[in-house]
C-alpha cells in the first residue's frame, strides 16, 4: 500500500486494509500445495519445491530408470543363455533351419556359432535398451527443470533428418548389419564367397565386415554393399570328384570308381566328417578325350576339404593300380616335330 495513504489512514482513523498474499506458481504439485495451505507462505512454498521436491523427483527418475535398465539387461541376458544352451527354438535363432536332418545331432554341430551370434545380437540390444531408458529418463529431468520440451524436440527431430540425410550410408550398413546377425547369413570362421571377396570370416559387426582371402589379404566390406553371400560353412557341404577314363570300359571303370569311394566310406579318421557315404552315379559328360564319370560325397561344412582330398586321391590310384591311366594316355596323340635339316642340305633334291 502507499505510504500517503497509511498516513492518510492513520490521521483519519481508518482502519488499515490487508495486503493481499500472492499464491504460489507450483500449486499444481501435491506437496508444494500442502505446505502453502498450512504455511500460507508463497516464497517458502515455491522453495520447498526447488529444493525437495524436484531434487527427490529426479532421484527417483534416475533410480527407476537403473533398475528398468537393469531388469531389461537381466532379461536379454537370459534370453541369450538360454538360446546358445536350449534346443528349443527361440527369437534368436535362425528364421530357419540349415542343418540337414540326416545328421546325427544338429544342434550339436554349431554350439559355438550359436553361442557368438546370441551374444552379438544380446549386446546389441541391450545397447539400444541402454539408449532409449536413459533417453526418456532425460527428458523427463529436463521436463522436472522446467525446461520447454517442444523446441528440443523440434530440433532434435531436424538434425536426425539432416543426419539421417547425410549419412544415408551409415544407417544402411547398421540396418543390414542387424539384418544379417538375425538371419544368421554368416559367422565368424565361415567361408563365405561375398562376390569380390572370398574368404574365411574374421570378425562380424554392425557395419563392417572383416574377410580373410587365401592369399591372406583381408578385405573390410560394409554390410550395406553386400549384395549376395555364398556360405560354404552352413549346415553341410557337398564334394564333387569328375574323373575322366578316357575310352575305357564305363562299367569297369565305376566298379573300381565304387570300390574307391567305399573304402574313404569306412575310413575311421573320415567317417565322422561324412553325412552321406561318397556315391558314383555314373557318365556325367562325354568329351573329346573320353568319358567322365562323377562321385559325390555329402559331408560337413568343416570336413569338405579332407574328405575331398582324400577321396579325389583314392579314386586316382584306384584308376592308376586298375591300368584305366594307361590306357587313356595310350588314346591321346601328340604332335610329332619336325626334324630340321642337316648342315649343308636344302631339304631339296640334288642336282641331276
Amino acid at each position: 500500500m502507499n505510504p500517503a495513504t497509511l498516513i492518510t489512514a492513520a490521521v483519519l482513523g481508518m482502519p488499515e486494509a490487508e495486503t493481499p498474499n500472492p499464491e504460489p506458481s507450483c500449486l499444481d504439485n501435491p506437496f508444494c500445495k500442502q505446505v502453502w495451505q498450512v504455511t500460507k507462505s508463497a516464497w517458502f512454498a515455491e522453495g520447498s519445491n526447488y529444493l525437495l521436491i524436484k531434487p527427490a523427483t529426479i532421484v527417483l527418475i534416475l533410480l527407476v530408470a537403473i533398475l528398468l535398465r537393469f531388469l531389461l539387461h537381466r532379461t536379454i541376458n537370459r534370453l541369450v543363455r538360454s538360446t546358445s544352451e536350449s534346443r528349443i527354438p527361440t527369437v534368436l535363432r535362425p528364421l530357419r533351419e540349415r542343418i540337414p536332418s540326416a545328421a546325427p545331432d544338429p544342434q550339436a554341430v554349431v554350439p559355438e556359432r550359436r553361442r557368438q551370434r546370441a551374444e552379438a545380437i544380446g549386446s546389441v540390444l541391450r545397447s539400444m535398451t541402454t539408449a532409449v531408458v536413459f533417453a526418456i529418463a532425460g527428458l523427463q529431468i529436463l521436463s522436472e527443470l522446467s525446461f520447454d520440451l517442444a523446441p528440443l524436440l523440434a530440433s532434435a527431430g531436424i538434425a536426425g533428418l539432416a543426419l539421417g540425410f547425410g549419412a544415408q550410408t551409415l544407417v544402411k550398413d547398421l540396418l543390414a548389419g542387424l539384418f544379417m546377425l538375425l538371419e544368421d547369413q554368416y559367422g565368424v570362421g565361415d567361408t563365405v564367397d561375398l562376390g569380390e571377396a572370398t574368404g574365411v570370416v574374421e570378425a562380424v559387426g554392425l557395419r563392417i565386415t572383416t574377410v580373410r582371402d587365401a592369399r591372406g589379404v583381408v578385405w573390410y566390406i560394409r554390410n550395406g554393399e553386400i549384395i549376395r553371400v555364398g556360405n560354404k560353412s552352413q549346415g553341410w557341404a557337398m564334394v564333387v570328384v569328375d574323373m575322366p577314363i578316357g575310352f575305357a570300359r564305363t562299367e569297369e571303370a565305376t566298379a573300381v570308381l565304387r570300390t574307391a569311394a567305399a573304402s574313404v566310406a569306412v575310413d575311421p579318421e573320415l567317417e565322422p566328417e561324412l553325412v552321406e557315404p561318397p556315391e558314383v552315379l555314373g557318365v556325367e559328360q562325354i568329351t573329346v578325350d573320353g568319358s567322365v564319370i562323377r562321385t559325390i560325397a555329402k559331408t560337413t561344412a568343416d570336413g569338405q576339404f579332407a574328405v575331398s582330398r582324400e577321396l579325389r586321391r583314392r579314386l586316382a590310384e584306384a584308376l592308376e593300380n586298375s591300368g584305366i591311366t594307361a590306357g587313356i594316355a595310350a588314346t591321346r596323340m601328340y604332335p610329332r616335330p619336325s626334324t630340321p635339316p642337316a648342315d649343308g642340305e636344302t631339304g631339296q633334291g640334288g642336282a641331276t
